[in-house]
């Protein structure tokens, strides 16, 4: 139902008079001489023979006419809510389009009806069919530059900062520049911006290909695609990001990376910049890092709050209290070890103890913590600090990462000496950690008599508390994994919706294999048992393996069979 002011102003609009068959042929046959499309075409053929008025507002009168669809005005679109949760800002703004709510009904305003393209995507976009309105594009750029809600949801780009040139300071940009003196290009990189910041993205993508830029968010761990761009404004977007990042627009052959901040809801987020060469032109990725907002997330945060089951937690919280030893966090870049040792951290910081870390770069603040930010440049490496460390009278250690040999000595032999050392290093499953120690040339016994127990991890998306449904996955699929029992599981998945962008998951959790080490299975990595002996053995001993701590999930509901072979092999 209209508002009052809806009303008012309908009822001041004449009848328009739909455009003849003539002058539709006369603009298709002008669309093709200028190689624009038919709306434009036919907005230039129509001036001075309107019927509504002699202004844009008339066009769009006779338009609506002859495609029967309801105008919508400036005025009348403001209000009205928008549906961002459905219609993301970067994803119309482009498009020339936006959703509204207007009650339960969802109005989706359009400038071009003639765009079967358009129509077809907001078909496949959107769950609910909505009901297609008529605007004038001025009006819709319009309604985007005044809208107040997008405005203030990031206060603007407040600064830039490269990594060569530290300290330097670029021009301050706002989402207030998304408007009409702004260019089409830095309307789209600040709106690809504020989309991605709301979704909670991690990183962005911008990934050049012969027929355009691709745009993709990384959510959840996963590459979702959002949009794309044409050639033409492929180079234009990317040496916005240079200039954004102070880097060398010129400079095209070589990769470069930058940083640059942006100010969102109060506080400062960094956006750190990777511009890469390839065969088709630079391919940019933004790695979007909210660390206060991490910060406030981390404090408080228990072990519980990841998703760990009770035996896992159980156990993690048995190596953590230990006196003394080392406990060793691995999986891959984004598996969130680093977070399981701060959760780690935090339960066992009772102000008793003197905690240090080094690490690169310190992704946490922890009250009561020396942390060190690792230094390369000036010579502050892990192992560096690390020795440093021992002379400041620590209790509790937690290294970044173990890297190289030296600086798994160290942390080996702090360990031996009455400190707790919490680190990480890259391995596939806890097993493979012990043959990463030996090739970094660390002595198997001095190994086994520091270390209390290995935690190996991986994240797992799980289905979308908005969509998921019972869903019989495909018998193919159940003998691939090896699911003799599917009357055991309670297979689930999400369908897709609004909540979840389409993708049916919504959220991580963490799945982990812990392995606790006792006299035997140290007695066993000493003499060098092949590895396959010293699974099955910790096995026996109550050792489970990822693979099966991500089958529990799947036969609680909570995530897909898909999505466990993806992340667990």
């Amino acid at each position: 139902m209209n508002s009052p002011l809806d009303t008012r102003l309908l009822e001041q609009r004449p009848v328009a008079q739909a455009f003849t068959a003539a002058e539709l042929a006369a603009a298709r046959v002008l669309a093709r001489a200028r190689a624009c499309r038919l709306v434009e075409a036919l907005e230039d053929a129509g001036e001075g023979a309107t019927g509504g008025g002699n202004d844009e507002h008339g066009f769009v009168h006779r338009l609506a006419a002859t495609v029967h669809l309801r105008m919508l005005s400036v005025a009348e679109m403001h209000a009205l809510k928008p549906a961002f949760e459905l219609l993301p800002y970067a994803e119309a703004l482009p498009r020339e389009c936006l959703l509204l709510r207007e009650g339960t009904q969802l109005l989706l305003v359009i400038a071009d009806p003639f765009s079967l393209e358009l129509r077809a995507w907001a078909s496949e976009r959107l769950d609910t069919a909505p009901v297609v309105c008529l605007a004038h594009r001025g009006d819709i750029a319009a309604w985007f530059t005044r809208h107040e809600e997008s405005m203030r949801a990031m206060d603007g780009i407040v600064g830039a900062q490269s990594t060569t040139q530290q300290g330097s300071h670029a021009e301050d940009i706002s989402l207030r520049s998304i408007s009409e003196d702004a260019s089409p290009v830095v309307r789209l990189v600040n709106s690809t911006l504020y989309d991605a910041l709301k979704a909670g993205v991690s990183d962005i993508h911008m990934e050049t290909a012969p027929n355009g830029l691709f745009i993709k968010y990384r959510i959840d761990g996963v590459l979702a695609p959002v949009g794309n761009q044409g050639m033409d404004h492929a180079e234009q977007i990317i040496s916005r990001i240079k200039v954004m990042a102070e880097l060398d627009i010129a400079e095209r052959r070589v990769p470069q990376d930058g940083r640059f901040k942006v100010a969102a809801n109060g506080r400062e987020i960094d956006i750190r910049v990777s511009i890469m060469p390839s065969i088709h032109g630079e391919d940019a990725v933004l790695r979007i890092l909210d660390k206060q907002s991490l910060s406030d997330q981390v404090v408080g945060l228990r072990l519980e709050a990841l998703g760990f089951d009770a035996p896992t937690l159980k156990a993690l919280r048995a190596l953590a209290e230990e006196p003394y030893g080392m406990l060793l966090a691995t999986g891959p870049t984004g598996s969130g070890k680093t977070t399981t040792l701060y959760a780690a951290l935090n339960e066992i910081n009772h102000g008793h103890d003197k905690i240090i870390t080094i690490e690169d770069p310190v992704e946490y603040q922890l009250a009561g913590v020396l942390q060190i930010p690792v230094n390369e440049k000036k010579g502050l490496t892990f192992a560096r600090g690390l020795r440093s460390i021992l002379r400041h009278d620590p209790d509790k250690i937690m290294v970044g990462e173990i890297r190289d040999g030296e600086t798994a000595q160290i942390a080996v032999q702090a360990a031996l000496t009455g400190h707790l050392v919490l680190t990480t290093v890259h391995a596939n499953n806890v097993f493979d950690v012990l043959g990463r120690f030996t090739h970094m040339g660390v002595d198997p016994y001095s190994l086994v008599a520091a270390l209390n127990g290995i935690v190996a991890q991986r994240l797992m998306r799980t289905n979308c508390p908005e969509c998921v449904a019972p869903a019989a996955p495909d018998p193919e699929l159940l003998a691939a994994s090896e699911i003799t029992n599917p009357e055991d599981y309670h297979f689930c998945a999400g369908m897709g919706c609004a909540h979840c962008r389409g993708t049916g998951f919504k959220g991580r959790k963490a799945v982990a294999e812990v392995l606790i080490l006792d006299d035997v299975l140290r007695e066993m990595i000493v003499t060098r048992e092949p590895v396959r002996r010293i699974k099955e053995e910790a096995i026996r001993k109550g050792t489970r393996l990822l693979r099966d701590a991500g089958l529990d999930m799947v036969r609680r509901g909570e995530t897909t069979l898909q999505e466990l072979n993806r992340v667990v092999s």
